[in-house]
């Protein structure tokens, strides 16, 4: 894991957050991107120069942040993007070649009911980039178990689990895999191929109704440092995603949360 992404917000946890994102790219010797995309519409016949204006104080805004935090000797490189949020960070994850993008389930200082806000929850939901979300004020720590959660355990897409395995091997960590038998169970479903499970220490199958409620069930047994699940059109979060906001009655989590790619 070379470079990482952390967009920066204006929630009270964003210089923790910050903090938590160097710590994790110091474990892995990466670089890490520090990042604000902003959206700005002027009206047509305006000579207004408002781009270098705003491109200013965003990277004033990056640079307090990061002045708070303890770098470690990473690498930070600070940048903002305009455009659309997700479009814009997707392009810059992949022209900057990042790994994965850290996020906090709240970007702005909105009500503590809601888990992930609106806009962790569109990048989330409509990019294909791998993340990490961090529980509001969660300090560092070196990851020694971890849970793999999914419905199927069929991997077309070679690299899908990289970002997990890269992990798992970083801090040595014992992976176990949670599989859950929904109502959309498809033969092969819980057929585990030999690479994957010659990582696996231990493997629990379980039916539920979705593999959120499989991981409720299940999770406290396993008592991971790290959940992972994978984004599917019919995935962990797939009701939760009708609406870019999650609220905490839905799905909270005191622990961070890898969300792979699809699989397929």
């Amino acid at each position: 894991m070379k470079s990482i992404l952390v967009p920066v917000g204006s929630s009270k946890n964003a210089v923790s957050h910050l903090q938590y994102a160097v710590d994790f790219a110091h474990a892995f010797g990466a670089k890490l991107y520090v990042v604000q995309v902003y959206n700005v519409t002027t009206k047509a016949g305006t000579m207004m120069k408002v781009d270098d204006m705003i491109e200013r104080e965003s990277l004033g805004f990056l640079k307090s942040h990061v002045d708070k935090v303890n770098t470690r000797n990473v690498e930070i490189i600070l940048k903002t993007f305009k455009g659309q949020l997700t479009d814009t960070l997707e392009m810059a994850c992949n022209t900057l070649d990042v790994d994965l993008i850290i996020l906090e389930p709240r970007t702005t200082s909105i009500k503590d009911e809601v888990y992930l806000g609106k806009t962790s929850g569109k990048i989330i939901k409509q990019t294909n980039i791998p993340a990490l979300i961090v529980p509001e004020g969660y300090v560092y720590k070196p990851i020694v178990k971890m849970l793999l959660a999914m419905k199927s355990a069929i991997i077309k897409k070679e690299d899908a689990l990289i970002p997990l395995m890269t992990i798992k091997n970083q801090f040595k960590a014992v992976l176990n895999l949670l599989l859950v038998k929904t109502p959309y169970y498809n033969e092969g479903d819980l057929e585990v191929s030999e690479d994957l499970s010659s990582q696996i220490t231990n493997t629990t199958i379980s039916e539920n109704a979705t593999t959120y409620q499989g991981v409720l069930e299940h999770y406290k047994d396993n008592n991971p440092d790290l959940l992972c699940v994978v984004r599917r059109k019919r995935g962990f979060f797939t009701k939760k995603w009708e609406k870019s906001t999650i609220l905490k009655k839905d799905f909270s989590s005191k622990l961070p949360v890898l969300v792979l790619r699809g699989l397929k």
